[in-house]
């Protein structure tokens, strides 16, 4: 069995030894212009002309769980697409999400302003009832997201293009902009956002959608930075419309020096940081899939199979 591995950005090293230690026998290889067909690929933001080239695989791993960046690219023909699941990644996500939604909900923002000015301060109790959090994309990773903020007795709510059953989750779908979807805007007060990139969902946080959102609303971009428009949001900020963000995805990371999220007051800004994929997780679930393969399992058998028509 030949693996290649295709990673821009991304230290190959520890993959590849990683890899060998799960397959002994394989042959394992970074990929050059002019390597053999290979088997199995696993693939970080591959270009173009590795994809050319790998025409015959069994199957493309990518080591994300978005997809994207990858579907933009011409994909050889018949190839499965896998993604990763979870990895790891969706504990990072719900306690990254949770605190978010708590450090608003709580304002521990304004006592912290407050303690760096020496001010020792008060603020009425908020009511759980009236911070309804809405978590658009309903996956592996939206759904551990919605059920941990469950935990803390907010009322929560979730959307997703396709209908879906969450337990303790007030669940809406439908197509983007569609009554299934301004439903759920128009009882959100938190806006967690999760979806894939695709071209219908792409600038989905707009003018339209954050004036749906109950006034005062919060929103977190744990997605990607194309889910939103930039200006509508600092645009909503002004007029109360919207009281915060907290923002970990950008259009262009890293975020630009002087780029207006830096210093703006009510948002909070991390480095693409809320769910960093787990190599070693990310290694074994990828060879226990590859196992599977080998031994004949169906495709729709494998978790994390890419929908070339819906892009994730």
């Amino acid at each position: 069995m030949n693996i290649t591995l295709c990673l821009t950005d991304t230290k190959p090293e520890p993959w590849k030894a990683g890899l060998q230690a799960a397959f002994p026998d394989a042959r394992i290889t970074n990929w050059q212009p002019g390597d053999p067909q290979a088997d199995y690929a696993v693939v970080w933001a591959p270009p173009q002309a590795f994809l050319d080239q790998q025409a015959g695989l069994r199957a493309i791993f990518n080591i994300g769980a978005g997809v994207d960046a990858l579907m933009k690219s011409r994909l050889p023909a018949g190839v499965p697409v896998v993604r990763l699941d979870d990895a790891g990644m969706s504990v990072q996500m719900a306690e990254f999400v949770a605190h978010a939604v708590i450090r608003h909900f709580r304002e521990l923002d304004g006592y912290e302003a407050d303690v760096a000015l020496g001010k020792w301060s008060y603020r009425k109790p908020r009511l759980r009832s009236d911070f309804s959090v809405g978590v658009m994309g309903l996956g592996v990773l939206g759904q551990r997201v919605a059920q941990a903020l469950r935990l803390f007795e907010f009322p929560v709510r979730g959307y997703s293009r396709s209908a879906k059953q969450v337990e303790g989750i007030e669940c809406f779908s439908g197509p983007v902009g569609g009554e299934g979807f301004q439903a759920f805007l128009r009882g959100t007060r938190v806006l967690v956002c999760l979806l894939p990139l695709t071209p219908e969902t792409e600038n989905i946080i707009d003018r339209n959608t954050l004036a749906a959102l109950a006034p005062g609303a919060y929103v977190i971009n744990v997605a990607r930075g194309a889910h939103l428009v930039e200006a509508d949001l600092l645009d909503a900020l002004a007029r109360g419309q919207v009281a915060g963000a907290t923002l970990d995805v950008f259009r262009t990371e890293p975020l630009p020096a002087g780029h207006a999220f830096w210093q703006h007051p009510q948002i909070t800004v991390t480095p693409h940081t809320s769910a960093r994929t787990l190599r070693e997780e990310s290694i074994a679930q990828i060879a226990g899939k590859i196992r599977a393969l080998q031994a004949g399992a169906p495709l729709d058998a494998i978790a994390g199979v890419v929908n070339p028509e819906r892009g994730y």
